[in-house]
C-alpha cells in the first residue's frame, strides 16, 4: 500500500511539474489593461427588467437587446440598463443568441426549433425553418448570424453541424456531420454560437470542443484556437475554454468568447491572438458569462445566466 501512495505522490508531482511548465511556456499574458465592472441589473424574476435565465445579448446603436429564456421574452434596455420595452412573449418558446441584421432582430428559438425575425420596435415578422435534420431543418439553434447578402448561418445543437442558408431558408451547405459529434475529421461537437467579422469570416463556438474555428469566405478553415487537444480546462488559463456558449465581433473586429464553466469573457484578435480575459468569479453561483456583446463606445455586455442579471463593464485605462 506504501508503495502504491508513493507512486501516486510521484505522478501528482510529475503532473504538477508539466501543468507548471505549461502555464509559464504556453500561456500568452494580458495585452490590454483590466476591464472594469461598472455596474450590474435585472435579478431573478417575471416582472419588466428582471431575468430568469437570460441566455442572449446584443447591441444596436444605443440600445442592449436580451433574451430573457425562461420568461420567453425579448427585453431592450439603453446603455445604462434602463428598461425600454419587451416583446415576444406570445412567439418565443425558449429564446438563444441573437443578432441584429438590416433593422431586425434574428432569435434562435431554441425548443422552437426555428429562427424568428422581429423589427427592433417588436413586430413579429417571420420565422425560418422548422424542426428536423434535413436541409434547413433545425433541432435545438442555439445562434444565428446574418451576412451583407442576407445568409443566414446557424448552429445545430444536436445535429452538430452549422448551416448555411439562403435568407428564403433554402439550403447552400454545411460545416461538421450531421449527427455525428467529434473532435476530428471536420466534426463539431455540440457548437453553441457564429459570429460574422465585417470581412466576411465566420467563426464558430464549438461549445463542447473548447475551440473557435475560423472559416473563410471560400468556406475553408483559416484557424482555430482554444485546447489543448479540444478538452475542458478549468481555471485561469488564458486562451482555454471550459465550453463555449456565446461568441460575438465586436465594432474594432476583436472576437469575444463566452467561457462559460470558467465564468469570464476572454477576447482575442481576428486572428486568434489572446487579449484579454475578465469576468465575475465568487464562491456563490457559477455559469456567470454565457452570451457577451460589444457596444460602438467599448463598453461589453455580459448575461449572466446564473444571477439572473447583465453585467457592463468598460475598458481599463
Amino acid at each position: 500500500m506504501k508503495k502504491v501512495l508513493k507512486t501516486i505522490q510521484w505522478l501528482l508531482f510529475i503532473v504538477f511539474i508539466i501543468m507548471g511548465a505549461i502555464y509559464f511556456f504556453w500561456m500568452p499574458s494580458t495585452q490590454e489593461p483590466a476591464y472594469v465592472l461598472e455596474k450590474t441589473w435585472g435579478g431573478k424574476g417575471h416582472a419588466a427588467g428582471q431575468f430568469n435565465e437570460p441566455t442572449g445579448i446584443t447591441v444596436k446603436d444605443s440600445e442592449v437587446f436580451v433574451s430573457d429564456g425562461r420568461n420567453h421574452r425579448i427585453q431592450v434596455f439603453d446603455l445604462n440598463g434602463t428598461m425600454l420595452r419587451q416583446f415576444g412573449m406570445d412567439d418565443l418558446e425558449r429564446p438563444m443568441n441573437l443578432t441584429i441584421a438590416k433593422d431586425e432582430l434574428y432569435v434562435a428559438d431554441y425548443f422552437a426549433d426555428q429562427i424568428k425575425v422581429f423589427s427592433l420596435q417588436g413586430d413579429y415578422r417571420r420565422s425560418i425553418g422548422k424542426p428536423g435534420t434535413g436541409p434547413g431543418e433545425f433541432s435545438i439553434p442555439g445562434g444565428i448570424a446574418v451576412a451583407e447578402n442576407g445568409d443566414l448561418y446557424v448552429p445545430g445543437f444536436t445535429t452538430q453541424r452549422i448551416q448555411q442558408l439562403r435568407a428564403d431558408g433554402s439550403f447552400v451547405r454545411q460545416w461538421g456531420i450531421t449527427g455525428k459529434a467529434g473532435t476530428f475529421s471536420e466534426k463539431l461537437r455540440y457548437p453553441t454560437d457564429v459570429a460574422l467579422s465585417k470581412d466576411g469570416t465566420l467563426f464558430i463556438a464549438d461549445g463542447y470542443n473548447d475551440r473557435v474555428l475560423a472559416i473563410g469566405s471560400d468556406g475553408q478553415l483559416l484557424n482555430k484556437w482554444g485546447g489543448p487537444f479540444a478538452i475542458n480546462i478549468f481555471g485561469p488559463f488564458n486562451g482555454w475554454f471550459a465550453t463555449i456558449t456565446g461568441i460575438s465581433v465586436g465594432p474594432g473586429g476583436h472576437v469575444f468568447v463566452a467561457d462559460f464553466y470558467n465564468d469570464r469573457v476572454q477576447k482575442f484578435t481576428r486572428d486568434g491572438v489572446f487579449l484579454n480575459a475578465f469576468g465575475i468569479k465568487s464562491t456563490g453561483p457559477t455559469h456567470t458569462s454565457i452570451a457577451v456583446a460589444e457596444a460602438d463606445d467599448g463598453s461589453v455586455f455580459v448575461a449572466d445566466y446564473a444571477n439572473h442579471q447583465i453585467q457592463k463593464w468598460h475598458p481599463g485605462k
